[in-house]
Order: C-alpha cells, then sequence, then structure tokens
C-alpha cells in the first residue's frame, strides 16, 4: 500500500508542469552554455587578442610559486607541469564575456517574450493603508475596512506582436483594395 501511494505521488510530481519546466530549463540551459562558451571562445574572444597583438586570453596566466626559477612558460599547461601553481587571468576574463554574453542573451530572450506575451487586463489593486491585494472596484477594503476611492478595471491588451500583424493586414487589405479599383478601371 505505502509503495502505490509512493509511486502515486511519484506519478503525479513528473506529470505536474513544473518538474517537466525545469528538465528543458536546466537542458536548455546545458546546451546555452556549450554554446555561449563557444561564442566566447572562438568567435568573440580571437578578434579581441588579435586587435591586442594576437594574445590568447585563455593562456594568459601569472606564475605563483613553484616551477623552474627563470624559466618562462608559454602555456598554463607547461607551467603546471613543471609543478608551478598559476593564477589563470585569461580563463576568468573569458569566463566574465562568458557571463556577459549569457546575459544579454537571456535579456533578448526575456524582452522578445514581453512582446510576444498578450498584457492581461488589471482587476486588482494593492490596499494603501494595508497593502493587502482588493478588487480594484472596491471602495472599502475587506481587510482593514479603510474607504477608497473605486478604480477602474483596464481591459486585456494585444501583444505588440499581434499589433503588429493586425496593422500589416490593415496595411495588405488597403492595397489589395486600391489594386482590385486600379485592375476594375484598366478593363
Amino acid at each position: 500500500m505505502a509503495k502505490n501511494k509512493f509511486l502515486s505521488e511519484f506519478r503525479t510530481f513528473l506529470e505536474r508542469g513544473s518538474a517537466i519546466d525545469m528538465a528543458v530549463g536546466i537542458i536548455v540551459g546545458s546546451v546555452m552554455t556549450t554554446m555561449v562558451n563557444s561564442l566566447v571562445k572562438d568567435v568573440i574572444m580571437p578578434p579581441i587578442g588579435m586587435v591586442l597583438g594576437d594574445i590568447d586570453f585563455s593562456q594568459f596566466f601569472i606564475v605563483l610559486s613553484g616551477g623552474e626559477p627563470g624559466v618562462h612558460y608559454n602555456t598554463v599547461a607547461e607551467a603546471q607541469a613543471a609543478g608551478a601553481a598559476t593564477m589563470n587571468i585569461g580563463v576568468f576574463l573569458n569566463t566574465v564575456v562568458s557571463f556577459l554574453v549569457t546575459m544579454f542573451a537571456v535579456f533578448l530572450m526575456v524582452r522578445i517574450m514581453n512582446k510576444v506575451r498578450a498584457k492581461k487586463a488589471v482587476t486588482t489593486r494593492v490596499c494603501p493603508y494595508c497593502k493587502s491585494t482588493i478588487d480594484i472596484q472596491a471602495t472599502k477594503c475587506p481587510n482593514c475596512c479603510s474607504k477608497l476611492q473605486p478604480g477602474q478595471v483596464v481591459p486585456a491588451q494585444p501583444s505588440d506582436l499581434e499589433r503588429g500583424i493586425q496593422s500589416v493586414t490593415r496595411a495588405a487589405k488597403n492595397k489589395i483594395t486600391k489594386i482590385t479599383k486600379i485592375a476594375r478601371k484598366s478593363r
């Protein structure tokens, strides 16, 4: 009996949208991380390195201790193979650039999603006295009994994308009407 209840709860958890949304988010995040790392390493940093004199930022490091005295190491791997402790500044710089590119990409995605999403009707507001959420047309707060001025419901508004499509559709209909009139006159 307990086993069936456990499996039932597990199934309910999996069927809930949040578990699947979380899994999709993690998968997309790992793919996005790989893509952004490649963008930074293979596309952004090479031109920056070229402008600054063919510097490979991933190999920009400082030997802190160890290694052979007086020896100049060309790569982090050489220094670490010789037993030197290194401060890998270039790797950190690549990580910072990767972070900035990732945050910019997330910003653009959120911005696009906000433009696509329709705005819902505003039917609630916050009571200025007790800060609880109440109906927008309420004249008295049900929580603190304060008198209020009723507000107006803001109707739902189409998204920027829907408005753009409507605008293009209207313009296309006007052009088709003009073309039809011209075609009729030419007969």
